[in-house]
């Protein structure tokens, strides 16, 4: 499914997600179920075989609280796998979907900006991965280059005229 039908379909869906976003959700589970688990389980085997006091042996809590933690982080990640809605940007309508770039300059200050749209759970604004779902990514999908997205933001409109629109 492309994004833009995506989008136009269930616009604050938390399940869409780029190709790319599935792969490292893919990813951690697959380690988390490997190395993850094998560790606890030797952290376990560790703890069990003091001679403390199960009651009284601190290290077996902290194993088991953090088995507890890895388990619910698995099953977080399955869920999201699970009901996870992947999409394809569509290189060749020009218009801004999910997992492409967005080059903007800000019209009130002339900063040039730089950002990936992507799926809510994948966005970190940090690494410049903005959700789809996100002020900014609903004004910008469905928007053509040279176009203004006008974004209600903090500190005041701002109008961003966007300058490029990259397939990832």
């Amino acid at each position: 499914m492309s994004s833009t039908a995506a989008l136009q379909s269930n616009p604050f869906s938390a399940t869409v997600i780029t190709r790319e976003g599935l792969a490292r959700l893919e990813a951690e589970l697959e380690q988390l179920k490997t190395a993850g688990r094998d560790e606890i389980a030797e952290r376990l085997r560790a703890a069990i075989s003091t001679d403390a006091n199960a009651a009284e042996n601190a290290d077996l809590h902290q194993a088991r609280d953090e088995q507890s933690l890895l388990e619910r982080r698995i099953a977080i990640l399955e869920e999201r796998i699970r009901t996870a809605d992947p999409v394809d940007p569509d290189a060749f309508n020009g218009v801004v979907d999910v997992g492409e770039r967005v080059r903007l300059r800000d019209l009130e200050t002339g900063q040039r900006l730089s950002y990936d749209l992507v799926g809510s759970l994948e966005s970190d604004v940090f690494a410049g991965r903005v959700s789809s779902s996100s002020p900014l990514g609903r004004a910008l999908i469905g928007l053509r280059k040279g176009q203004v997205a006008v974004v209600n933001a903090p500190r005041g409109l701002r109008r961003l005229r966007i300058l490029a629109i990259e397939t990832r």
